[in-house]
């Protein structure tokens, strides 16, 4: 999941400690970075879901060769469950982009997993996630995604509740970038 790097509309939190422009600079190089390395892994296909929807499915910053779905509208449990429920069949992983430490053996690690569950995650240091995965055998439980406080320390613990009893793993912890000193 990614958002057209405007100064002011991505990394705000980060922005205000080093300046939106090279906040938004940051973001396009560290997703282009990212994009670029787990695109290249034939084990999965990876799709753009971008947001402004309209923005973000013409923009020329994202390669042209990937396919991309439009987030929709709605707060972030919104969007990732209406990705969880649209894709096509088969498990699902959603990351977000800024986070340096993805690699495509943490990928495939979770890959690995949802074959012994019905859903991963990849726990981020501040409470939050930077991974969401489903197998999806099951279908994806009503109100899941739904009743996350969003941004806190409890949004791991808050999704995992909304997913009604479906077993989890989880896999390597990262650390997101959300200010200049996760930067160092």
């Amino acid at each position: 999941m990614l958002k057209t790097p405007h100064p002011g509309r991505v990394k705000t939190r980060l922005g205000r400690g080093m300046g939106m422009v090279p906040a938004a600079w940051w973001f396009r190089h560290q997703s282009a970075r990212l994009i670029r390395q787990l695109s290249r892994d034939p084990r999965w296909q990876t799709v753009l879901a971008v947001a402004p929807d309209s923005e973000g499915l013409g923009s020329r910053v994202w390669p042209a060769d990937l396919p991309r779905w439009p987030q929709g509208p709605g707060d972030l449990g919104d969007r990732m469950g209406r990705i969880l429920r649209h894709a096509p069949k088969g498990p699902v992983l959603i990351i977000g982009a800024d986070i340096p430490g993805i690699t495509p053996a943490l990928i495939a690690q979770a890959f690995k997993a949802l074959g012994r569950t019905e859903a991963v995650f990849g726990p981020a240091t501040d409470g939050g996630y930077w991974l969401v995965g489903m197998k999806r055998s099951r279908g994806v439980p009503r109100g899941v995604l739904q009743g996350v406080r969003w941004s806190s320390e409890h949004a791991l613990a808050d999704t995992v509740v909304s997913l009604g009893g479906l077993p989890v793993a989880y896999v390597e912890t990262q650390k997101d970038v959300d200010t200049v000193a996760d930067l160092a």
